[in-house]
């Protein structure tokens, strides 16, 4: 590789932040704006074709972005939601490669049906990436959300699984039904497993380790060892690392607090890096595909385009509303199936937005079969799979918040009732903290300073009192400022000055730079308590 090349490489990741930047600043999603500037780019005159390698994205890009969104759920809204996110990340994306196939093999022409189910695997699994970034964002009820992040977690593996058992009849490597079926199950049960027998061992040794970066560094390299010991046994990679990162999310607790610190934040750094490149990536795809169609009617691409299109956002909506009403046997089911109403339905069916991995594997289809002959129209599945992942991302993408703004299911209500129960535990855990040091100082066996005992009981008194003074928005009832927001602010500007001040200091050649490095970290650290506050 000479110079020039690893110039256009490096401007990928840094032309993917800059523009990752301004979208952030000016609150605009992130993704769908890597996307249309990725597109624009791609007709900059001279620049090279960067066509997706699809090992790239399976092993480089998907264990790590995988792992980070099961590491930060909740396992336990995960369990409360399996049937739902069951029915969408194996029913719905069986469905919609069945019926995206077929509706396929009926529009083109000359397009084999096994090539055709080819493409609706492909465009089955949805990526949530830009949905619940809208979500979270707009405030959704916490319960689409989780369900939006269990189906992004799981469908990969259905999606991947039904690709390749398309991809070997496509190619005449000869699947009966019952084969395929069989290697879905083995390939689930036995990621399960690997993630699971994983999970506990690196728990243990990070537990043990007593060493923040080097635990952090096992976290990281835990999802490619998940995805790369079940990939070696033709299990699904997906589920392996799912499953281990929930039980070592879950197990995070345990952690000590420095661990935990570097940990959230190391992570958001990784996923927003990865996830920048990867949708600038997408809009940068258009050459690639397009060279292939030369000798193609534009007219008919379109229509063929618009159609995949309509039948795959049609697929969801068709699946979403009936499956809630599949019978349920069991009491507990039917109380935990509850819930959703019909606008939540509409948002649920409206966020299937496609991504990367559907790229990725529509690019890993061979250009021949195991005859020898030219895979039937790999082309135009590679087109029709592009013009989908766009449609999905800019049409669904771009409306997602007008429609929930217009539906109006914003979780207010659910913030006011965390927000009222982080005020109940703070209460509590402070009441539990004042009697430890009741207990303390009345043991006796150390002589303790009685103004110590004094700041640390106000400390717990000050916690205890925030949460509930949070209720009201930093104001009183007349619109006075609360004593928590006073401490807040007047803090902060002490912390400002302190910080000036070992600054001038070290200009003046008064501390070395290892001195002010010492200082400003521990007015960082309570500077971002003040911003948590």
């Amino acid at each position: 590789m000479d110079a020039t090349h690893a110039l256009w490489l490096l401007a990928v990741p840094v032309s993917a932040l800059a523009v990752a930047g301004l979208a952030r600043r000016f609150g605009a999603p992130a993704p769908l704006a890597l996307v249309i500037a990725g597109l624009l780019i791609s007709f900059v005159p001279g620049l090279p074709e960067f066509e997706l390698d699809p090992e790239l994205v399976l092993y480089v890009f998907l264990p790590p972005l995988l792992f980070s969104a099961a590491w930060q759920s909740s396992y336990y809204n995960m369990r409360e939601n399996v049937r739902s996110i069951g029915l969408l990340s194996i029913g719905l994306v069986l469905f919609t490669t069945l019926l995206v196939g077929y509706a396929a093999y009926l529009l083109v022409p000359d397009l084999p049906l096994p090539a055709a189910l080819v493409l609706g695997a492909i465009v089955a699994p949805p990526d949530a990436v830009a949905a619940v970034s809208v979500a979270q964002r707009l405030g959704l009820p916490r319960r689409v959300v989780t369900i939006l992040i269990g189906e992004s977690l799981f469908n990969d593996a259905t999606a991947l699984t039904a690709f390749r058992v398309a991809l070997a009849a496509a190619v005449g490597a000869g699947f009966t039904f019952a084969e395929g079926l069989g290697r879905f199950l083995f390939a689930a049960a036995a990621g399960a497993a690997i993630g699971l027998l994983l999970g506990p061992p690196l728990h243990w040794l990070r537990t043990r380790l007593d060493d923040p970066l080097v635990e952090n560094a096992v976290m990281l390299v835990a999802p490619f060892a998940a995805y790369l010991l079940a990939e070696s046994v033709h299990a699904s990679g997906v589920i392996a690392v799912v499953i281990s990162g929930l039980y070592l999310g879950h197990r995070f607790t345990e952690s000590p607090a420095v661990t935990r610190l570097i940990g959230h934040s190391f992570w958001k750094v990784v996923v927003f890096v990865l996830e920048t490149v990867v949708f600038l990536l997408i809009g940068l795809q258009l050459p690639p595909v397009v060279n292939g169609l030369s000798g193609r009617g534009w007219g008919s691409l379109a229509w063929w385009a618009l159609a995949v299109f309509a039948v795959t956002v049609a697929a969801r909506f068709l699946w979403v509303f009936p499956s809630s009403l599949l019978p349920l046997w069991s009491a507990r089911a039917r109380e935990r199936a509850a819930g959703l109403d019909w606008r939540e339905r509409v948002v649920v069916s409206w966020a299937g937005m496609r991504g990367v991995v559907s790229l990725a594997a529509a690019f890993a289809i061979p250009f021949v079969t195991s005859a020898g002959a030219p895979f039937p129209g790999r082309d135009l599945v590679l087109f029709l799979t592009f013009t989908t992942v766009l449609a999905t991302l800019l049409v669904q993408g771009l409306t997602f918040p007008a429609l929930i703004r217009r539906l109006g299911i914003a979780g207010d209500r659910e913030r006011y009732h965390d927000t009222v129960a982080e005020a109940g535990a703070q209460h509590a855990a402070a009441n539990a903290a004042l009697a430890r040091l009741a207990e303390l100082t009345a043991e006796g066996t150390e002589p303790v300073d009685p103004d110590v005992v004094e700041r640390l009981r106000s400390l717990a008194e000050h916690r205890q009192l925030r949460a509930w003074e949070r209720l009201g928005g930093g104001t009183g009832p007349a619109g006075e400022e609360v004593p928590s927001a006073s401490y807040r602010r007047l803090r902060r500007e002490m912390l400002a000055a302190e910080r000036a001040a070992f600054v001038r200091m070290r200009d003046e050649r008064r501390i070395d730079d290892e001195v002010l490095d010492r200082v400003l970290h521990e007015l960082d650290l309570e500077e971002v308590s003040l911003a948590r506050d």
